[in-house]
């Protein structure tokens, strides 16, 4: 496979192009316009940033992707699932109010807002794949509807996946709440009787037969459960929750094949932003010092080149010091210079973020080598 384009620019700015302008000309540069816009549904997949979080990507880059779309006769609309876990984005009215609180209102945007998975998480398309871990990805329903996906995404640190980029906003990011329980998850869902009030909600909504409310409690039978993680959704207590016993290794597989099963058959485009580098990821409600400098913005038609693009670039990046990650290397005994030094594993040791390049790469969703094209 020939190199993949890659394209580049600073967060160097002048009198003459400020940051924003500098985002339009280097997507326009990457090729956007060679997308047939026209009358057809675009998918902004973004990441809204958990309520505290204050890392995530300003909502003005945002405006400038759907502004540029918009232009070109496409119909954008910003998107993400609901989350997994408990938060401010468990369901879709608290996640449209901790989007419109971080900035991403129609008004500020100029695109409305949609959560591709609906009210409680269940609202999924089944895409059929032929992967090695996945068979069936479990995607939220308005982005598969969506006629072009584009990817805006905030690089960062994570405690699973060594790095969030491209491939885990769009592949967690955009599976429904049983996809990320079948990403993170080898088994099923279990119930916290502590927090459990027998209102019988998740019996209603399950579809096997698995779960029984039993002296106020309920239970879920585990021969019967398949795992699609509606209980979890409809939870009022969020007594339900899922094993999340996958490990890191088989959840970056995963999370490539989900992203192969979003991309595959339609135009998409990606722009990755390396700015606020925290350690850990967006869905956190605070987020710790960055780890590097600010490095500057990408895009590409390839998400695999794309993230790899950006991990070489961060790991040519000083060490911020009083950050996390001069914290390990500091209690490790290392330092920046240490040979094949890669910050991500730095920050987080027990992950391996190559992983998921390798599979990525493996399945054909791209290739890991590219031209790096500065502007």
């Amino acid at each position: 496979m020939e190199k993949a384009k890659v394209y580049f620019t600073s967060f160097e700015t002048s009198f003459q192009e400020n940051l924003l302008q500098k985002l339009n000309r280097l997507i326009r540069t990457a090729g956007i316009g060679d997308i047939d816009f026209q009358d057809r549904y675009a998918a902004i997949k973004i990441h809204f940033g958990e309520y505290g979080n204050l890392a995530f990507l300003r909502p003005n880059y945002a405006k400038v992707v759907g502004d540029v779309v918009k232009e070109l006769g496409g119909k954008p609309f910003l998107t993400d699932c609901n989350t997994l876990y408990v938060g401010s984005r468990k369901n879709a009215l608290d996640h449209m109010d901790t989007a419109y609180l971080n900035g991403f209102s129609p008004y500020a945007t100029g695109c409305q807002v949609i959560i591709a998975d609906g009210l409680k998480g269940t609202d999924e398309a089944l895409v059929p794949i032929d992967g090695v871990y996945v068979k069936e990805a479990k995607i939220g329903r308005a982005l598969m509807d969506a006629d072009i996906l584009i990817s805006l995404t905030h690089f960062k640190g994570h405690e699973a996946t060594g790095f969030g980029g491209t491939l885990k906003n769009i592949g967690m990011g955009g599976g429904s709440r049983a996809g990320k329980m079948e990403m993170h998850s080898a088994g099923k869902p279990h119930v916290r009787p502590k927090k459990c009030v027998g209102c019988g909600m998740c019996t209603r909504v399950c579809a096997h037969s698995a779960i029984q409310v039993e002296d106020h409690k309920a239970r879920i039978d585990h021969d019967r459960c398949v795992g699609c993680g509606r209980c979890i959704g409809v939870c009022p207590k969020d007594a339900v929750t899922p094993a999340s016993d996958e490990s890191n290794d088989i959840l970056n597989c995963k999370i490539a094949e989900y992203t192969w099963a979003i991309c595959k058959d339609r135009p998409c485009f990606h722009i990755s932003l390396i700015c606020d580098v925290s350690p850990n990821c967006d869905c956190h409600s605070e987020n710790d010092r960055p780890i590097i400098p600010n490095v500057g913005m990408l895009a590409s038609f390839d998400p695999v080149a794309l993230d790899m693009a950006c991990a070489d670039l961060c790991n040519q990046q000083p060490v911020l010091p009083n950050s996390l990650l001069a914290e390990q290397m500091e209690s490790a005994g290392h330092d920046e210079h240490d040979h094949e030094h890669d910050h991500f594993y730095y920050t987080h040791p027990d992950t391996n973020w190559r992983s998921c390049i390798e599979h990525a790469v493996r399945i054909g969703l791209g290739t890991d080598q590219y031209e790096l094209i500065t502007l």
